[in-house]
């Protein structure tokens, strides 16, 4: 229905995809043309400028995200609605609106939940409301805060994390966005805190609490741990016990890997997610994927990319034990072990080690410095580079036409005074306990690929360490065609070649006010 229409339109199904790319042939040259062809993905809105240099280049104060679509709507919406029941900030009202207003945004990984969450703050906050963005994820605000904020306190204050809203701060904020919320927890704890200062309510009431207008932005797909336990459901019923106008909206359209949707397709289909059948891979220019046959290969490539300029991280499942930094000099233990290949899990600490050279952990995804270790889901999650070197272990392996599920075991090294894999499988402490029923454990395990997996914004390299998998993954992807195609730094046309932007040097910001309309007389419908 919105299809072009003129002499020059052209209408593809699928089923004509041959037509398609003989028709782009027939338009662009054979040599010098991959600069036309990438400015043209980027006007079809499949190039988006990854999250944290977005924030960079605006530095904080607005964003240079473009919402389309069904993007923009949501944006739309929520900002009409803090218009009409949250009172101006420089004219309040006599009477005050108490109405109070839940959006529920879901969406898969990589369809802009994040980047409409943060144009919604920029926006809000230059109307001069009182706004905080709230997640589950410390290397997501770690990102946001070290990197994007660096040096700027008032910035880094306004993001915070669920489990900070135990006292409902007094009067209320305007608006609390919400990201990530399918990692809410039953209740607010914390090791550290003293067991009276915990949560006495549920996660989701103490965020109804903290505002006027609540924002939630929710993936199921992304739920990594047993204590996660954000659904749409559940916010719907919190929603109806506050009385709360509750917005529903899901977001479809993908951003994340090229924007390509087979890329995640295959994903799905190929770790069996939600019951999705797997299918062989087709190239579709937008997203690259291999497979490799040694973690020394994987490595190589990842070093290549990132020293050429890309962004690039190796990730791997939580199938090694991790040891704390040892020392003064806090040294990283090589735990991840793949026959002679040691490489250390990045830094399980909140300072530099390594006599700081090594980044703490919330920064590591984009830190210099953090290529040298391994990440995983939950210092991964919610964040992207060019390019993601993928390790499977053994907790996830294919064995006929079924995946199979494993829970590691561990066992001292007392020479060396840390602990060592006994037994193949799982490490992960919150997933791999007897209380964790085995269908939950494998579902779990499945999300923490399928997050690794789409973390790339132009290639994934996969390596299992179990031989049978590796070869399972080969048929699904077929012959790869290393030459002209794969997009290294070096092949990729000169408007692709985006370097990520370095943390801002200290110092305050401007911040900017957006001129406010005056609202016509005349009472005003919510929605």
């Amino acid at each position: 229905m919105d299809a072009p229409t003129g002499s020059y339109a052209r209408v593809y199904t699928h089923d004509r995809r041959a037509q398609l790319l003989s028709d782009l042939r027939s338009s662009f040259a054979a040599d010098g043309a991959d600069s036309a062809a990438e400015i043209l993905l980027r006007n079809m809105g499949l190039r988006n400028t990854p999250l944290l240099d977005a924030m960079i280049r605006s530095s904080g104060e607005d964003t240079v995200f473009t919402l389309r679509g069904r993007q923009k709507k949501v944006a739309d919406q929520i900002l009409d609605a803090a218009s009409k029941v949250l009172p101006d900030p420089w004219r309040p009202t006599l009477i005050p609106d108490e109405r109070r207003v839940v959006f529920l945004v879901t969406g898969g990984a990589g369809t802009g939940k994040s980047a409409i969450g943060l144009q919604l703050k920029a926006e809000l906050e230059a109307e001069g409301r009182t706004v905080k963005y709230a997640s589950g994820s410390r290397a997501f605000n770690g990102a946001l805060q070290e990197h994007v904020g660096y040096g700027d306190r008032e910035f880094k204050e306004t993001f915070t994390y669920f489990s900070n809203f135990v006292t409902p701060p007094d009067p209320p904020l305007d608006v609390l966005i919400c990201d990530e919320a399918h990692r809410l927890r039953d209740r607010s704890t914390n090791r550290f805190w003293k067991p009276e200062d915990w949560g006495t309510k549920p996660q989701v009431d103490e965020l109804l609490d903290a505002s006027r207008l609540t924002v939630f932005f929710l993936d199921e797909g992304q739920s990594v741990r047993p204590q996660e336990v954000g659904t749409a459901a559940l916010v719907e019923d919190a929603a109806r016990r506050y009385d709360a106008v509750l917005v529903r909206n899901r977001l479809r359209e993908q951003f994340r890997c090229g924007g390509s949707d087979a890329y995640i397709r295959w994903v799905r289909g190929a770790l069996g997610v939600s019951d999705a059948e797997p299918g062989l891979w087709t190239p579709d220019g937008l997203m690259h994927v291999e497979v490799v046959d040694s973690p020394e290969e994987l490595e190589r490539i990842i070093h290549s990319e990132a020293g050429a300029g890309a962004s690039a991280r190796m990730v791997a499942g939580y199938c090694w034990p991790w040891t704390k930094p040892l020392g003064k000099e806090k040294r990283l233990e090589p735990d991840v072990r793949i026959g002679d290949w040691h490489r250390p899990w990045n830094a399980d600490s909140e300072s530099f080690c390594e006599n700081k050279t090594v980044p703490p952990s919330k920064i590591w995804s984009v830190h210099e410095n953090g290529l040298g270790q391994i990440g995983c889901v939950y210092t991964a999650q919610g964040l992207e580079w060019d390019w993601c070197g993928v390790i499977m272990g053994e907790d996830m392996v294919r064995r006929g036409d079924r995946w199979v599920f494993r829970r590691g075991k561990e066992r001292a090294d007392k020479e060396a005074g840390v602990k060592r894999v006994a037994v193949p499988g799982s490490f992960d402490p919150k997933v791999k306990p007897k209380s964790v029923d085995d269908d939950e454990f494998a579902r779990l395990v499945r999300h923490a690929y399928h997050v690794l997996m789409t973390r790339a914004s132009r290639a994934t390299v996969l390596y299992s360490t179990d031989e049978e998998t590796r070869n399972y993954l080969k048929g699904l992807i077929g012959g790869v065609e290393i030459h002209g195609l794969r997009p290294t730094w070096e092949n990729l046309p000169e408007q692709a070649r985006q370097p990520h932007l370095p943390r801002p040097g200290r110092g305050g910001r401007r911040r900017r006010r957006r001129q406010k309309k005056d609202t016509p007389p005349g009472e005003m419908r919510l929605f």
